[in-house]
């Protein structure tokens, strides 16, 4: 599975490059800030929703701490679509949320 840490995530979205942040906590976690630019899809959505997804692009996945992100980034991988886990997840985050 591919890794980034909040660092390097965090350099991408200040950077202005366009990425494609997923972020799969519940929508009451997502009310106290998320990655500005960030689509949320909670973990027990996402086989519902991954057809709002396109595999021809390349997606970061957020969570808490990283295990739903990487739980997701394991079900995507196998479904063929190009993701990468956020190691630490928000608790580590420490760029701008909204």
């Amino acid at each position: 599975m591919k890794t980034m840490t909040t660092q390097q995530v965090q350099e991408l979205v200040e950077s202005k490059q366009a990425i494609h942040l997923i972020d799969v906590r519940e929508t009451d976690e997502v009310a106290a800030g998320k990655i500005p630019g960030a689509i949320n899809i909670p973990l027990g959505l996402l086989e519902f929703r991954m057809s709002e997804l396109d595999k021809a692009s390349e997606y970061i996945m957020v969570c808490r701490s990283g295990g739903r992100s990487g739980q997701a980034t394991h079900f995507l991988d196998n479904q063929g679509y190009t993701v990468t886990n956020m190691d630490g997840g928000m608790l580590d985050w420490n760029g701008q949320t909204n």
